[in-house]
């Protein structure tokens, strides 16, 4: 079993190929196309033309790609400084509200305790009460309704 084994993985001899045989010349058929007439179909070709340096469109290539990276730059920048102006009047807006409600709770704890205040110091309550207006000194309510009769 060994012996399979071992000439399995040598290689085969190469046979010797025949070397290729030469071509043949090419030569004008009789009757073909005569040089003159060959030559009358030619025309004659511009040289090309000399080729343009890339260094001019490389240039506006980088500016274009320059340009972009600083307006990436820019827009980053002032994404985050609106960001923390955003984060400081968020945490400004919360501490007004929360003294907004601590002073909306001391206005209502004095309504609680007004009424009982006033009677302490000997303050009685209005029955029909009356304005008097500042600008014109008009007395508006109960009291000018009184003072007609």
């Amino acid at each position: 079993m060994s012996a399979q084994r071992s000439t399995a993985a040598r290689p085969l001899p190469r046979t010797a190929r025949p070397a290729p045989a030469p071509r043949p010349s090419l030569t004008a058929l009789p009757g073909g196309a005569s040089e003159r007439a060959l030559r009358s179909r030619l025309e004659l070709v511009r040289a090309p033309l000399q080729a343009r340096s890339k260094i001019p469109f490389l240039v506006v290539c980088m500016s274009i790609l320059g340009a972009a990276l600083l307006c990436a730059l820019l827009v980053n920048t002032s994404m985050a400084r609106n960001s923390y102006e955003m984060s400081e009047l968020r945490r400004e807006v919360s501490r007004v509200a929360q003294d907004t409600q601590g002073l909306q709770a001391q206005v209502r704890e004095k309504q609680a305790t007004l009424a009982d205040q006033a009677r302490g110091i000997g303050m009685v309550a209005a029955e029909d009460p009356a304005m008097v207006r500042l600008s014109d000194g008009a007395v508006l309510g109960g009291a000018q309704e009184e003072a007609g009769q």
